[in-house]
């Protein structure tokens, strides 16, 4: 089959003329599934580049998406039931185009949770609710209403997906942030505990070691690149979780999945490895294939993929 073009001003010159049909799902048991992701940086304007093509053609079982930066009722029917897949979106009941995850999926799960249950300090939640446009919810688990968080539980997994907060700007949203990172931590650390393989993945915000990111000395008092920030890598590596791409390509250099569009960074190549696949330990084995979808354009993201036996 003829590939699409990957840069998507090529895709848009080239546009197909009916929908591309996605192929028969892998989802059967103990074959290699397919795992997508991809920060769109807002899901409308993503779908007008023609990216949805690229996806349909990739086959994947499973396409993970943050930043939809919009509520299901926005869509249209061929980004909520793309052909083959049923979707399940989380969106942010806060204010309008912020944040949002969504997982398409082959296969339906036995259940979804949409919940963290995040409890935060009240110096934080009157933080987020000054926000321009936010509604004020003072709930300690305000989190959930961000629209950030969706798992799927399956008989022999459960695939997570996240969009993780920034943490820049006033010093609360970093303490949100880490606020975050460790509610995240427990969740999934209790999955393990009930003997379920875990898979999770998302923009985490965050470049773990020097390596991920092109600047690490101009970088090292911002955000993303924190000490404490990548300490919680560490720790949730150090506690039985796995890097997938770094343990495939533990030495690959000028490997990146974000750029800055202000300054044309993606030209140059100047970016940052902050979204990532992660499996439990017990997968190792079962891992086939990460990749960094570089050359794949429509946002200021590019995709990554997992392959895994299970």
């Amino acid at each position: 089959m003829k590939k699409t073009p990957t840069k998507i001003d090529e895709v848009d010159k080239k546009a197909v003329k009916k929908p591309v049909e996605a192929k028969e799902s892998r989802n059967d048991s103990k074959k290699e599934l397919y795992f997508l992701c991809w920060n769109l940086n807002g899901i409308r304007a993503w779908s007008k580049k023609g990216c949805m093509d690229w996806v349909l053609q990739e086959n994947p079982d499973f396409f993970c998406v943050q930043e939809t930066k919009a509520h299901p009722d926005q869509l249209t029917s061929d980004l909520i039931s793309p052909p083959g897949y049923t979707s399940y979106f989380d969106h942010s009941k806060l204010k309008k185009g912020y944040s949002g995850v969504a997982i398409y999926a082959k296969t339906k799960p036995e259940r979804v949770d949409y919940e963290l249950k995040v409890k935060l300090p009240k110096s934080v939640i009157e933080t987020l609710n000054s926000m321009e446009g936010a509604e004020v919810i003072d709930s300690d688990t305000r989190i959930d209403h961000e629209g950030r968080f969706v798992a799927l539980y399956y008989p022999n997994f459960v695939l997570i997906n996240c969009y993780f907060p920034n943490g820049g700007g006033a010093p609360e949203r970093l303490e949100y942030k880490l606020s975050f990172y460790e509610s995240f931590f427990n969740y999934i650390n209790k999955l393990k505990k009930q003997g379920k393989k875990v898979i999770f993945c998302g923009d985490v915000n965050v470049a773990h070691t020097e390596m991920d990111i092109a600047r690490p000395k101009e970088n090292q008092g911002n955000v993303g690149f924190l000490p404490i920030e990548r300490a919680w890598i560490d720790k949730v590596i150090a506690s039985g979780y796995i890097d997938t791409f770094r343990t495939l390509y533990p030495t690959l250099a000028n490997a990146y999945s974000w750029w800055d569009m202000k300054s044309a960074a993606r030209d140059r190549n100047i970016g940052w490895r902050i979204d990532y696949f992660f499996t439990d330990e017990s997968l190792r084995t079962k891992i086939k294939d990460a990749k960094i979808h570089a050359d794949v354009y429509g946002s200021d993201h590019c995709p990554i993929s997992l392959k895994v036996a299970i």
